[in-house]
């Protein structure tokens, strides 16, 4: 099988990354060993910048308009509604199959192995795989995800995050009718829920922070969210996902780029990693087309600036001393609460 890149990874940004390949003309062969609409622990916001990029290649997943963000704490709320255009909640295993038929009805191939090991030369990439065969390709572009694989055979990981500093997601959904149409993160005194609608009636609830970590716990935690949930048939078994902090030294080695979370990832806590992940699949390809590692790294850094510093901002506050003062001080400056979202949103 000739291609001209290899995708690791056959989550959205691997499939986003293939999409962008093929909408170049390249030949590309997608390698991911699990099959079917693949579910992960996920705000399953998309903001209007996401979204955009994805009616750009194509996709348009089903899923329930999202007008904007709220942040509520026991005593206070602001509320930001996007100025352009509306965002969406989407059940992360229908963006995963709308983005499976796009990348399928361009021509993308598929491999369902595993990467094994890895070596390369100045012309190509050559990859082991889990079935006993090798892939050959002048270039390999890995979206394996936070704990990336190819990111540890590359020895590109950073420094590791200590462990009582360490976040972690977990999701889960419940049955009932959503009442908002907003993204509503409620801040309770250890832990921040994430509530976005996904369907008519169907809500996700992700919260973030340190372990031990409950759904269930948190929820009961914040009064208004407890009681909206009440009676609410559980709908999905909790996913987990973390530590949410990854380093990478590097975006790049030799002819592999990294894309997604497999090249970094801050925090969860601004909801941005999807947009994030689609700018840095274009960069990507692009950067493949031009046949410059180093016309990534610059892109990349561009891509992610706004979303590294204001991400990292939020988190060191929201682990300090500070961190009662967030919402309430975002609700007596709206403007610059509603300037931040829209910052990171587009």
């Amino acid at each position: 099988m000739n291609a001209q890149v290899v995708v690791v990874g056959g989550g959205p940004i691997g499939l986003a990354c293939a999409i962008e390949a093929r909408v170049d003309g390249l030949e590309v062969v997608i390698v991911e060993p699990r099959v079917g609409p693949i579910d992960k622990a996920c705000g399953e916001g998309l903001m209007p910048g996401a979204l955009a990029a994805l009616h750009r290649i194509g996709v348009d997943p089903a899923g329930r308009r999202l007008d904007g963000v709220a942040y509520i704490d026991a005593d206070s709320r602001v509320e930001h509604r996007f100025a352009e255009r509306p965002g969406r909640g989407v059940r992360r295993t229908v963006l995963h199959q709308a983005l499976a038929e796009r990348a399928s009805e361009l021509g993308a191939h598929r491999i369902h192995a595993k990467v094994t090991g890895l070596s390369q030369d100045g012309d190509g990439v050559d990859l082991t795989l889990s079935d006993g065969t090798t892939l050959r390709a002048p270039w390999v572009i890995a979206a394996d995800g936070l704990h990336s694989p190819v990111r540890r055979m590359l020895q590109l990981d950073g420094r590791a995050q200590p462990g009582t500093r360490r976040r972690f997601g977990l999701r889960k959904h419940f049955a009932v009718e959503p009442w908002t149409s907003l993204v509503e993160v409620h801040w309770s005194a250890g832990a921040e829920a994430y509530v976005t609608p996904v369907d008519e009636r169907l809500v996700g609830v992700a919260v973030l922070g340190s372990r031990p970590l409950d759904v269930d716990e948190v929820v009961a935690g914040i009064p208004e969210l407890a009681e909206r949930l009440q009676g609410a048939a559980v709908a999905t078994d909790p996913r987990g996902a973390g530590p949410l902090l990854q380093r990478a030294r590097s975006r790049a080695s030799g002819r592999v780029l990294l894309a997604g979370d497999a090249s970094g990832y801050v925090d969860a806590l601004t909801g941005e990693g999807m947009r994030v992940g689609f700018a840095q699949a274009r960069a990507a390809v692009a950067a493949v087309k031009m046949g410059s590692t180093e016309q990534y790294e610059r892109a990349w850094r561009a891509t992610t600036r706004d979303f590294r510093v204001l991400t990292s901002a939020l988190v060191v506050a929201a682990r300090s001393r500070f961190r009662p003062r967030i919402v309430p001080t975002a609700a007596r400056r709206p403007e610059l609460f509603g300037s931040i979202v829209e910052r990171l949103s587009h």
